[in-house]
């Protein structure tokens, strides 16, 4: 029995230690203060009782303690920060309120299911599978901590949904650049950029006047932006070569006969903001033409390439995508996939 007498403050000092025998750690509680023996042996009692209970919370933490235990770990293994603030976000929005008071062992499979498919029957299937990856990764730091022993993340299958994206058509692009042009709208050289190279917002950000060559006609892209990571290297990690188009050349000179900096394009205050959809939006409904987003400007871009004749494989190419999948969607919002099935057809002779 750990009680001992401090002859110099004149009190009692307990202590009771015991190794957990699960986890074989050992752990050790202390009270100090204590006027007489017999407290001090009802301390001692207590104490037990304490690191019994204190064993079990060890083993079984809250689920938000287990959160935070991993987004801590997570956030140590230099993922990109947009990547966290999603993870770290979408678990503490949806998840603590849910699971306040469950410990990590009595969250089972139901639990899960009950989360993505009544919780957020009203997100769209993206957000859910998110947040189902979210969960599982948990799941599994809490695997390899003993905390469980097995991970209860159900296997859901989703349904994805290739929907046609919106874009502009050849001629209203035409439109929104002169329209731009002419009302000298600030604007107008990042449009004219999108609308010639399919880049993304981060690509045509970081673009730099040393990756491009007025000889060759080429712009070597290898670098993005967010104003989360800061600069950084292309969504797919892979550098590109695309085609500067002649159209695009005489803005370009343009541009570098005014340059200040290293970029190429006019650093505009709202678009360090991430605004460029809302004042692209606010432009075309002023102007009469369909409101889209910044991004569907590059999907109006890879649609009018394959709408020319120009080889799905080369538009995938200059635009950065890694696979075909991506590449169906604007194949077939273009109609190139059923150009000329129905040549055949002739019910009047």
């Amino acid at each position: 029995m750990a009680i001992k007498w401090d002859e110099e403050k004149q009190y009692y000092i307990v202590g009771y230690s015991r190794r957990d025998p699960v986890t074989k750690i050992s752990r050790n509680l202390q009270r100090r203060g204590i006027k007489t023996r017999k407290e001090a042996e009802k301390v001692y009692k207590r104490l037990q009782v304490e690191l019994f209970e204190k064993f079990y919370e060890f083993r079984h933490p809250y689920w938000k303690d287990v959160v935070e235990k991993f987004l801590d770990r997570f956030e140590s293994e230099g993922v990109a920060k947009s990547t966290f603030i999603n993870y770290q976000g979408t678990l503490r929005k949806h998840t603590y309120d849910k699971w306040n008071r469950k410990r990590i062992h009595q969250i089972d499979t139901k639990d899960i299911r009950d989360l993505i498919y009544e919780d957020l029957k009203d997100f769209s299937e993206a957000f859910q599978q998110s947040t189902l990856k979210y969960v599982r990764a948990v799941m599994r730091y809490a695997v390899e901590e003993k905390l469980i022993q097995v991970d209860p993340t159900p296997r859901i299958k989703f349904k994805k949904k290739e929907k046609i994206k919106l874009v502009l058509t050849e001629g209203e692009i035409k439109k929104l650049l002169a329209e731009a042009r002419a009302r000298r709208n600030k604007w107008y050289f990042l449009w004219v950029t999108a609308c010639y190279t399919g880049l993304r917002n981060g690509e045509l950000y970081a673009l730099k006047w040393s990756k491009v060559d007025f000889e060759r006609r080429t712009i070597l892209i290898d670098e993005s932006w967010t104003k989360e990571n800061g600069f950084k290297d292309t969504k797919s990690g892979n550098d590109r070569v695309i085609e500067l188009a002649q159209g695009l050349l005489p803005i370009f000179l343009e541009l570098s006969k005014h340059r200040s900096n290293e970029f190429v394009l006019p650093r505009i205050k709202q678009w360090n903001t991430g605004n460029q959809s809302k004042f692209l939006g606010d432009f075309l409904k002023e102007i009469g033409l369909p409101k889209v987003r910044f991004h569907d400007l590059r999907a109006s871009w890879a649609t009018i390439m394959l709408s020319k004749g120009v080889e799905p494989i080369k538009v995938m190419a200059m635009g950065g995508w890694k696979d075909l999948k991506t590449m169906q969607i604007y194949i077939r919002k273009s109609g190139i996939n059923i150009n000329g099935i129905t040549d055949t057809l002739n019910f009047f002779s």
